[in-house]
């Protein structure tokens, strides 16, 4: 096709799908790209990791703590606290790993309960390199953001997608769901667990899930669930919708068990 023909077409037009008349394209492109990627690598289910993009590596909280030398209080404290946190980075990495050695060894034709993430740093990055780390294929879901890095290397060459919407992201982030497991997070972290919270509530997903908060501290002190059901905003059968954990083997434990007994597979809309 010559470059007079190519510039003729509106599919190949940039202002036009750039533009406002463009955007149901836009958004039908981040649903059939996706999928044509997840069924060319025969990905059938996925487990999935939300959490902070701010977490890092035990290491390097570490090296940080050690290289510092300043009299700022207020950065001592900070850099105390990364490394206290870091803790959540490793147990993501090692559950991944674990989730995806499991994985492997299903007798299966298709690659199923695949580790995915938001693609970025933090706990999404401890996700994807826990299951890189096992030889396993992992997806990432980024999205265009200003202030983080999208993108982890970790993340398995074709299942590395790049997002402009949230919603379709979050679509994508639960289509082949089979659990999630919700790490100490930001706003981004809270947003993706109370959607997901009431699309089971309201039956809009129709199949029970494994939800795991992990990290006892952090989600008995952000939110008071007890108060919420003392005061009618939720019913005591919600607290159900979920189980709060403190342990890797724990956690191991109940998302397989539950995928196991409740033989979860394939999309969930």
């Amino acid at each position: 096709m010559s470059q007079i023909d190519m510039k003729d077409r509106f599919y190949y037009n940039k202002d036009f799908l750039s533009s406002s008349s463009g955007r149901s394209l836009r958004i039908l492109s981040e649903y059939y790209g996706p999928l044509q990627r997840l069924e060319r690598n025969n990905i059938s289910e996925t487990i999935v990791f939300f959490g902070s993009a701010r977490l890092i590596s035990q290491k390097s909280a570490q090296n940080a703590l050690d290289n510092f030398s300043n009299n700022n209080e207020k950065k001592l404290r900070q850099l105390k606290m990364d490394l206290k946190m870091s803790r959540y980075y490793e147990d993501a990495r090692y559950l991944a790993n674990k989730f995806t050695a499991w994985s492997k060894n299903l007798k299966d034709s298709k690659h199923r309960y695949i580790i995915c993430s938001g693609g970025g740093p933090g706990i999404m990055e401890a996700a994807n390199r826990g299951a890189s780390e096992a030889d396993g294929i992992n997806v990432g879901l980024t999205i265009s953001l200003p202030y983080e890095a999208s993108g982890n290397k970790w993340i398995s060459e074709d299942l590395n997608m790049k997002f402009h919407y949230f919603f379709m992201r979050k679509f994508w982030f639960l289509y082949l769901a089979k659990a999630l497991i919700v790490w100490p997070g930001g706003f981004g972290t809270l947003d993706e667990l109370m959607e997901v919270l009431t699309l089971i509530q309201t039956k809009k997903i129709k199949t029970q899930l494994p939800i795991v908060l992990y990290g006892k501290e952090f989600w008995e002190n952000v939110v008071n669930w007890d108060y919420m059901v003392e005061i009618g905003t939720i019913s005591p059968e919600d607290l159900d919708l979920f189980h709060i954990s403190d342990d890797i083997e724990d956690t191991f434990q109940f998302v397989t068990n539950f995928i196991n007994e409740n033989a979860l597979k394939g999309p969930n809309f």
